[in-house]
């Protein structure tokens, strides 16, 4: 006997936490997190320690961006359970790192890529993973990209940018370092000039445009396109081939070739100009750049056996200034078209400008991987940076952590024959706002805390309506979100909103919040119990829960219980059936922490009552039955 009873106990206790579970994840389900945790931390107190448990708490801390309680509950999660999904070993990593723990971020992050290493058999797993994570980090690839003009362009010829220690280095026309006029655009010589640049949060500052620093570079004729080494000691730059007496040399057809010069830094001066040795008199070289590991030089050449007109070609930088031969690039690159102005991200990825690859017109930026996958395909960069006229010379600041770059274009819109245009990405930006009203009464309703969350319902932002109702949000574009609207003495009201990838798109969402308290009951919805029966649901208690809420926010709030069962049964049964209901009832919401002082009485009308006709004498379905089943929280003294 006694072993059978210590039976029922424990199978009691285990359906108490299994009913307490439900309703909390019923609470998690409609982002009621703070409820949820709630909920989910008595049921650990219980000694339901769950895998589902401990880590529902620590995505309902998660999800409302309480980092620090999140870690809590997590660290209890991973570390009792070894075959913990992934995502929430991401997420631990992500709330460490999030309170400073970078120590223990780093060692986590090493046991998710070994587990990961592990499982990843297939390429559906891991394309699911790669999802999974885009999702919780609310990945947005839709981006504006903001191109503007630099105030330093001129009406001639600007271009090739180039940054070291916040010194933009370029090529310009302006024509101030001599009277000198190249026949074939009536424009002065180029030049190359430099001029301070600073990054805030407000955008680009610049000094003033000046030569470059340095005695002996700038000439009478053409210098531009450079490249200085991650040391800063050396720089590469184009310069037409001149003789010793600073004339121009000519091949046999009467044609000036470009060459790749060197100098090295001498007291803050470019000095000590050497020419580089594979240049030659019947070819030019020209648009230096260099490996992100300064080993090796890139740079254009119409030099014999190319594919097309001017082709890419990389050398190795050996010791004692001495190159390697030339080897082109090959035919992922090169074209039978103009291929020019190399450059080479941090990351290693090759930029350059053609006309041979498939473009929008003239000379076009494109990328490619062909340092690290020789079968790389160029790929075009499309518009902004591409605009059916001459775009060139890409730069990317390997300081720069904005992603800010630079490029060349001699599009209609600039002030000179080329210009120097910045460009950054920024994320695509929309507006949602809108008002809360009184469902009832339809007037505004200030202080709504109203909460956008993604479409794992975590919390993105957070603001309040202010005196006439209203809110407003700034957001991404593209995607999927829920506005939630919460108050003291109302039910939540949410809607779910899919945002478009226009930019600037502003988006009204006006949300009615239905009062808990209604003339003189709290008005949540009915407290439905099944046929025959006086225990409480799940989606019962859910509604309790909101009854609680109320006599929380109002300790001298007193009420009386009614309930009331259908016409199925005795009238004497029915009686003591609702009675029954009325006390599981009562007991619930006492048991949940409220002075059972405050229930006045929790009384049962049977079948006493009933608000549709469905007696004895009429066939009722089912759901016309539950409509008579329900019990109501009269209010003895409002608040």
């Amino acid at each position: 006997m006694k072993t059978n009873f210590l039976i029922l106990i424990l199978a009691f206790s285990t359906s108490i936490l299994v009913a307490q579970k439900k309703l909390a994840d019923k609470f998690f389900d409609n982002y009621g997190y703070v409820k949820a945790s709630e909920l989910y931390a008595e049921a650990v107190k219980k000694g339901d320690s769950s895998e589902h448990v401990l880590t529902r708490l620590g995505d309902s801390y998660y999800n409302n961006s309480d980092s620090k309680n999140a870690v809590i509950w997590y660290s209890k999660a991973v570390n009792k359970y070894d075959k913990i999904a992934p995502e929430y070993l991401f997420k631990y990593i992500q709330t460490l790192k999030s309170v400073g723990n970078y120590a223990e971020a780093s060692t986590w992050m090493k046991k998710l890529v070994a587990i990961q290493s592990k499982n990843v058999s297939t390429r559906e797993y891991d394309a699911d993973l790669v999802e999974k994570y885009n999702d919780l980090l609310s990945i947005d690839n839709t981006s504006i990209i903001e191109v503007v003009n630099l105030p330093f362009n001129t009406p001639q010829s600007d271009f090739g940018s180039y940054i070291h220690n916040n010194q933009l280095f370029f090529a310009s026309a302006t024509g101030s370092n001599g009277s000198k006029v190249y026949a074939w655009n009536k424009e002065p010589f180029l030049d190359l000039y430099q001029i301070s640049v600073e990054e805030n949060d407000s955008g680009l500052t610049f000094g003033n445009p000046g030569y470059i620093k340095s005695s002996k570079i700038n000439s009478d004729y053409h210098e531009a396109s450079v490249a200085i080494t991650n040391d800063g000691k050396t720089i590469y730059f184009t310069r037409d081939n001149m003789k010793r007496n600073s004339k121009l040399d000519y091949d046999k057809k009467g044609t000036t070739h470009l060459k790749i010069y060197k100098a090295t830094l001498v007291d803050g001066s470019w000095e000590n100009i050497k020419e580089l040795p594979f240049n030659d008199e019947v070819f030019s070289t020209g648009h230096p750049a260099l490996s992100p590991d300064n080993k090796k030089l890139y740079f254009v050449s119409d030099m014999d056996g190319g594919f097309g007109q001017t082709d890419i070609y990389e050398v190795d930088i050996l010791e004692n200034d001495k190159f390697s031969k030339p080897k082109n690039l090959g035919d992922k690159i090169n074209t039978q078209g103009r291929e020019m102005f190399p450059f080479i991200g941090k990351d290693s990825i090759f930029y350059f400008s053609s006309d041979g690859h498939l473009n929008l017109g003239l000379l076009d930026i494109f990328k490619s991987n062909i340092l690290k996958d020789p079968t790389a395909e160029a790929e075009n960069l499309g518009a902004p940076y591409n605009s059916g006229y001459d775009d060139f010379a890409f730069f990317i600041d390997p300081s720069n952590k904005s992603k800010r770059g630079y490029f060349s274009s001699n599009r209609p819109e600039g002030k000179g024959n080329d210009d120097i245009y910045t460009f950054y990405p920024r994320e695509c930006a929309q507006i949602i706002r809108g008002t809360a009203r009184d469902k009832v009464t339809n007037d505004l309703l200030n202080g709504v805390s109203v909460k956008l969350l993604d479409k794992n319902g975590k919390l993105i932002k957070e603001v309040f309506t202010d005196e006439n109702g209203a809110y407003e949000f700034s957001t991404n574009c593209n995607h999927q979100v829920t506005v939630l609207g919460s108050k003291p003495n109302y039910l939540d009201d949410s809607k779910d909103l899919a945002l478009n990838d226009t930019d600037g798109t502003i988006s009204t969402v006006d949300l009615m919040l239905d009062p808990l308290i209604k003339g003189n009951q709290i008005a949540v919805n009915p407290i439905y119990f099944d046929f025959d029966k006086s225990n409480i649901r799940t989606d019962a208690e859910y509604e309790l829960e909101k009854v609680i809420d109320v006599l929380r926010i109002h300790p001298n709030m007193s009420i009386k219980i009614e309930s009331h069962t259908d016409s199925r049964g005795s009238e004497k049964y029915n009686m003591k059936l609702s009675e029954q209901r009325a006390k599981s009832s009562r007991d619930y919401i006492v048991s949940r922490g409220i002075d059972s002082n405050r229930i006045e009485s929790a009384t049962g009308y049977g079948e006493t009552k009933l608000i549709n006709g469905c007696d004895d004498s009429k066939k009722c379905t089912e759901e016309e039955h539950q409509l008579n089943r329900r019990t109501q929280f009269i209010i003895l003294n409002m608040p």
